[in-house]
């Protein structure tokens, strides 16, 4: 019921209009004239009024049962109530009840109370995203990354291009060289790059972000989905910066953004009086600085690894640019180590072999080029890639001469033939120059339809599996006998060996079992130690 006609209601009614010929003019029931004038009476007289209980009497007999259960189970809800009060001989409708329960349970308003830390012990984490005009790059989207330390407020915020795990890890880096130290627990809500999913009411977290939570000896909190006054010292202050930090003024680029922003935290942020501390945060923040965990002496790694298989131009694309390698890599799957400002590539023995300048986000289909990785002189070049050819045996071989004899531009086509590599098992590939030569198909696109009907592409694991050679074990370990480890059982009447098992010859240095055990593991560790810091 609108205004206009509770008004016309009222009006009608100090005029003496009955209620019912109120109900018949206007089209509404007897009840609703009723409550409209009672209430209005109600609001004008100076006593609070009563608060109105529906009644039903189909519902009242039941009203001590209604009561117990909402005693018991203060979140049951309405639905499950009707199941228990039809068992017991409710015939009422679900309305009446939802009323009923209403009234019973009164407001459900719960008050947000204010949660203090002690130093160092709480952080919080979030993101910020907003589209911004900058006058040199024009309007795009940025995201703010916000770490707040809980005690002292003060917090480290930088913008970014992009939300992904390795911005994520290198912006906490720097927050946590910003502010001396990183707080013993850190709040974050359900990012993907932090939490996976949720099992059975817990979170399964990213387990890439845990190791680097483990690094830095920080225990990350995911909040329960829908609760943004779980992180309110983190959620507020994007206010402050929005009204603060954003309003009334321009940037030029994104990097000039940065710069003032921290210009705005050294010089504005930090020295304000907090309204809660009523203190600065940096004053704070000197009280918290001991309680922090220190930074670690060797900073995470926070590069992202991926690999990547060379085109037939001699390039490996990410983010939709490319970047050159040696061109007699055509072909193979390599190893790309991703930094904030550059790309490494890795040969298969991760030996550094290119670097470049990573392409800004905004621009796609760039290349960088390394003259040192394109061919050098014709036939340097074409003796090169006649040695991949000879190497992969005398179909191959073949293969490659009659490129030579039917295609003008042979190198082009032997590039793109050893790409196919990288894409099919080499067996298969062979297998598919045996039929292209007995039918004179010398054509890469001629292998590439033949691979499509008889073979099925590799899957990346198997390449690497490939191209991992475990180093050469100059001194095996042998099977030994059972009777050698009797000693290791206590006292065991089988002392002797049994018939059948034959002594193993010992070599000239004998070890024992646990010593070699145990440095077999430490050169397992060293492995993957210099394979981590390669």
């Amino acid at each position: 019921m609108n205004e206009a006609t509770r008004n016309e209601i009222i009006h009608r009614w100090g005029q003496g209009a009955s209620q019912r010929s109120i109900a018949q003019a206007l089209s509404v029931s007897r009840g609703a004239v009723a409550r409209v004038v009672e209430e209005q009476q109600a609001a004008r007289s100076a006593a609070a009024p009563a608060p109105q209980v529906r009644r039903s009497p189909r519902l009242d007999p039941f009203d001590d049962a209604l009561r117990q259960w909402l005693a018991r189970y203060p979140d049951i809800t309405v639905a499950r109530l009707l199941e228990e009060l039809r068992t017991a001989g409710y015939q009422g409708g679900y309305t009446i009840l939802r009323q009923r329960v209403k009234q019973l349970r009164g407001p459900q308003v719960q008050l947000v109370r204010r949660f203090e830390t002690a130093p160092g012990v709480q952080a919080q984490m979030d993101w910020g995203v907003y589209t911004l005009d900058f006058t040199d790059e024009g309007k795009r989207r940025v995201n703010l990354f916000s770490y707040v330390l809980g005690y002292s407020r003060r917090q480290y915020l930088r913008f970014t291009e992009s939300q992904d795990l390795a911005t994520l890890l290198r912006e906490h880096v720097r927050a946590f060289e910003h502010l001396g130290g990183a707080a013993t627990t850190c709040l974050y809500d359900n990012q993907k790059a932090v939490v996976d999913r949720w099992e059975d009411d817990e979170p399964l977290y990213n387990t890439r972000f845990l190791a680097f939570a483990t690094h830095y000896g920080f225990r990350p909190w995911a909040c329960r989905p829908r609760r943004p006054q779980t992180k309110g010292k983190v959620e507020r202050p994007f206010w402050y910066v929005e009204t603060n930090l954003l309003n009334g003024r321009t940037f030029r680029s994104l990097e000039h953004l940065n710069e003032l922003t921290a210009w705005w935290l050294e010089t504005v942020a930090d020295v304000r009086l907090h309204r809660e501390l009523q203190k600065t945060p940096r004053a704070a923040h000197a009280e918290e600085l001991p309680h922090l965990l220190p930074p670690p002496e060797r900073p995470y790694d926070t590069a992202l690894v991926v690999y990547r298989v060379v085109d037939a131009e001699g390039y490996i694309g990410y983010e939709r640019n490319g970047y050159s390698v040696p061109w007699q890599l055509v072909g193979q799957m390599l190893a790309v180590r991703v930094g904030e400002q550059e790309l490494v590539v890795y040969d298969n023995q991760f030996h550094e072999i290119a670097r470049h300048a990573l392409w800004p986000r905004d621009q796609k289909g760039q290349r960088r080029t390394d003259p040192a990785h394109r061919p050098g002189e014709a036939r340097p070049a074409q003796e090169d890639l006649r040695q991949r050819f000879v190497a992969l045996g005398e179909v191959a071989q073949r293969f490659h001469d009659g490129l030579l004899r039917h295609q003008a531009q042979a190198r082009h086509h032997a590039r793109k033939t050893l790409a196919l590599l990288g894409l099919y098992r080499q067996t298969d590939v062979l297998a598919a120059m045996e039929r292209a030569v007995r039918y004179s198909a010398f054509a890469w696109q001629a292998l590439e339809r033949i691979l499509a009907v008889t073979a099925k592409p590799k899957p990346a694991r198997e390449t690497l599996a490939a191209d991992y050679q475990p180093p050469p074990c100059d001194d095996p370990i042998g099977p030994r006998s059972t009777a050698e480890y009797q000693h290791l059982l206590g006292d065991d009447p089988i002392a002797e060996p049994l018939p059948d098992e034959v002594p193993h010859e010992s070599a000239p240095c004998e070890i024992q079992p646990e010593i070699r055990a145990t440095e077999a593991d430490g050169a397992a560790d060293a492995d993957s130690d210099s394979a981590t810091s390669s």
